[in-house]
């Protein structure tokens, strides 16, 4: 029961790492949204996208070890960590816990950081949208969704930037 435990431990360990390793490239990625930095924010957007999967893979994995410790627990598969603890072992269960509130702590950032992200993003893509409007002389209505969110809408046909006489 020990080497699953202490599997577990290793997998809840990495889990928190890749969380880490999100939170540093959006706060990377906001500093480039700041500086205006484009092509290190097109960089840094792969990047995250390229984490999101290693988090993916260091879930399913501590999903495996946790399913295999509820079992010699006899406990079900979707027995939660929280649940699990109070039959692990003294040694573990105080770890597991600590690693647990970590991960969640982690995780609440990692979400408020995107948050914050996507919003600078959205913002300077609406920023562009009404400078293009402005060079090209098109005139487009912004219209908001039942959500706050900007709704698509149709720009009218604008006046061309040359006029020829012919």
């Amino acid at each position: 029961m020990r080497e699953q435990l202490q599997q577990l431990v290793t997998a809840l360990r990495d889990e928190l790492q890749q969380y880490g390793e999100m939170l540093a490239l959006l706060e990377r990625q906001q500093e480039f949204v700041v500086k205006r930095a484009s092509s290190d924010l097109l960089q840094s957007v792969s990047d995250i996208n390229a984490q999101a999967a290693v988090i993916g893979v260091a879930r399913d994995q501590r999903a495996t070890r946790q399913t295999a410790v509820a079992r010699l627990l006899q406990m079900s598969d979707d027995t939660t960590l929280t649940d699990m603890v109070r039959l692990m072992p003294d040694d573990y269960s105080g770890l597991v816990r600590a690693l647990v509130d970590e991960i969640n702590k982690c995780l609440a950032r990692v979400r408020r950081r995107a948050g914050q992200n996507h919003l600078l993003l959205s913002r300077s893509v609406e920023l562009m949208q009404r400078l293009l409007n402005t060079l090209l002389c098109t005139t487009q209505t912004i219209v908001y969704n039942g959500h706050g969110a900007l709704a698509p809408a149709l720009a009218a046909p604008g006046r061309p930037l040359c006029d020829f006489v012919g």
